[in-house]
């Protein structure tokens, strides 16, 4: 192996292990506008704001601290004032039934306490519920009163205008359910919830009715307050994944607590929408009026790598009553599917991470207009996404095969030149300058580029580390099986071990171990292709020795990764293979016919 070649390839690898470090999943510090609050019970760490925002919403500014975990789950406590008057005192639950889920909605804050989804899982089989807290809606409009007091509807009993009679709907069908928070002289407030039957979103409308001017400021915060369930086998990818967003100005902002306790954060502005969500699913609410602020608050039981750890996140929008009394928002709450979540908006699907920061430049448009419409319409021809993943493979090794075929030719030119190199290095040996303009006479005599074998290379890394971020978040292959893989968005552990390794764990997943032996033969191959340096040379034996340790690394990165991004390196190393022994015989077979004219 020649030693510009060598460089190379060691510029190849430093890259990757500097992407590896780097990009390692981590939260962006920035400055958050933290209350020091006091324990209240051993269940909930909640606690009362000492320095307020000074530019927050007044009605966000003077809101107490929301009461315990342990006191929500009991009966609530009729709230004072104008709104004590509701006669009500039973609660009522109704279900609505669609193609896509099963919700169970309470007049006790007049919205849902569970939601089903028909066409997805737990890890465990059963129907996905995504709703922790079902004691209440999980829905909350907060306001403060001219009375001084604070309300949270969720704590307070409505009446079903729609009556308590179950819903049912079908494809295309549109149904309304409507709660009112009758008060006295015909005060009240109404919530209407319009539902259609093929779709995850919800129309949610508020209207006041003769209690705006009871409320300071106008002001009153709507959002979600219930911690929305886990739904993978692996509680620690899974967790990670959690967390609350908000989009203002533009610009996509996470927010994401990264030490045991309760966070809060307010973001001021006109909000677009804010949203929480785990790895796979989210509950989603885009304002349809002007709006003042986001706040969002996360709390963290225990230690990110820790399964047993509890994170729970909540996001809520503030909103001025406009003169006539009504408020108006767009829900989604179900999977994080492109096409779906993208009709209720454009940005909702940047809460996916399928690429990093400083790559999305590449990624965003890649993902959706390349990977996501290639998967939607050929699974509507082959129903094994195994296979679909494979044919994705082949498809992408066949567009950067002629990078690749362009990468081999250089290096083989190298080779050829190697005695000429050589020899320049003994005859200048004592003149570096001398050296370095004769060894490039001779790459431009000879029209050869010293870095036509890396940069071709280098031109595929954003679509190999679009792909490496995209696979292991995206829904699409969640729950797919294919041969021993029960879902190739998680490992397919198949080798149990009786220690744990650390960063490899107890168990070693198939694809990604025949995905480390094909580098291993992969490696030897584009060894052997490069030539020169001998056997002796010591840059030799170094690059020897790197290619059994580099797909060991991989093995370790790699094993507790979803298995379809095993499946799919897997195809992409097995094809290089094939590839490379393709262009050995092509190329030797030309120099039989050269030496042959000869």
């Amino acid at each position: 192996m020649d030693k510009n070649t060598a460089t190379g390839l060691g510029l190849i690898f430093l890259l990757m292990v500097a992407w590896f470090v780097v990009t390692m999943p981590s939260e962006e510090e920035r400055a958050r506008q933290l209350a020091e609050r006091a324990r209240q019970d051993s269940l909930a760490q909640v606690e009362v704001p000492q320095n307020p925002v000074a530019q927050a919403p007044l009605v966000t500014q003077q809101r107490e601290a929301t009461i315990s975990e342990q006191a929500e789950s009991e009966v609530a406590t009729p709230a004072t004032g104008l709104f004590s008057t509701s006669t009500e005192t039973e609660v009522f639950e109704t279900t609505v039934t669609t193609p896509l889920y099963t919700a169970v909605f309470s007049n006790k804050g007049a919205g849902p306490v569970s939601i089903t989804f028909s066409n997805y899982n737990s890890w465990d089989g059963e129907p996905h519920q995504l709703i922790s807290d079902s004691s209440k809606s999980a829905y909350n409009m907060g306001f403060l009163t001219t009375e001084n007091y604070n309300v949270d509807t969720q704590n307070l009993l409505f009446t079903p205008v729609s009556g308590t009679a179950d819903v049912a709907l079908n494809n295309g069908e549109t149904k309304e359910l409507q709660y009112a928070l009758r008060l006295n002289d015909g005060r009240q407030i109404v919530f209407t919830y319009t539902f259609i039957g093929d779709s995850y979103e919800i129309d949610f409308e508020a209207q006041f009715i003769g209690v705006s001017d009871y409320i300071v400021g106008r002001a009153v915060d709507f959002g979600w307050t219930s911690k929305l369930n886990s739904s993978e086998k692996d509680r620690t990818q899974d967790n990670l994944e959690t967390a609350a967003y908000v989009y203002l100005g533009d610009e996509l902002e996470k927010f994401k607590v990264d030490d045991v306790g309760r966070e809060e954060d307010t973001f001021n502005g006109n909000v677009q929408w804010a949203a929480t969500k785990t790895k796979f699913f989210t509950q989603f609410i885009k304002p349809l009026h002007q709006t003042e602020a986001a706040i969002l608050t996360g709390e963290m039981s225990g230690d990110a790598d820790d399964p047993l750890t509890q994170n729970k996140y909540t996001s809520a929008i503030t909103s001025g009553i406009p003169a006539n009394g009504i408020l108006s928002y767009q829900l989604f709450v179900g999977p994080l599917k492109y096409y779906d979540i993208k009709r209720v908006d454009e940005h909702a699907y940047d809460m996916v991470e399928v690429g990093y920061s400083w790559l999305r430049w590449f990624s965003d448009p890649f993902v959706r207009f390349i990977v996501i419409p290639f998967f939607s319409f050929f699974s509507g021809f082959i129903s094994n996404y195994g296979v679909l993943v494979i044919i994705f493979a082949a498809s992408v090794k066949l567009i950067l095969s002629p990078l690749t075929f362009k990468s081999y030719k250089s290096m083989a030119a190298m080779r050829e030149l190697q005695p000429q190199l050589k020899e320049i290095q003994e005859k200048y040996k004592d003149n570096p300058q001398k050296q370095q303009q004769e060894t490039m006479r001779v790459y431009k005599k000879n029209k050869v580029n010293p870095l036509g074998g890396c940069l071709p290379n280098l031109l595929q890394f954003p679509i190999l580390i679009t792909l490496w971020r995209f696979f292991q978040n995206s829904i699409i292959l969640r729950q797919k099986e294919f041969l021993w893989a029960s879902d190739l968005s998680a490992p397919d552990f198949i080798i149990n071990l009786p220690f744990s390794i650390p960063f490899l764990g107890n168990a070693i997943g198939g694809f990604v171990l025949l995905m480390s032996i094909a580098m291993v033969f992969q490696s030897k191959l584009t060894g052997g292709m490069s030539g020169g340096g001998g056997g002796g040379n010591p840059m030799a034996q170094q690059m020897k020795v790197l290619q059994y340790i580099f797909p060991v690394m991989l093995l370790f990165i790699f094993n507790n990764f979803a298995s379809g991004l095993s499946l799919y390196y897997l195809i992409f190393n097995v094809l290089s293979i094939v590839q490379q022994l393709y262009i050995n015989k092509t190329l030797n077979k030309g120099k039989e016919t050269e030496v042959a004219k000869a």
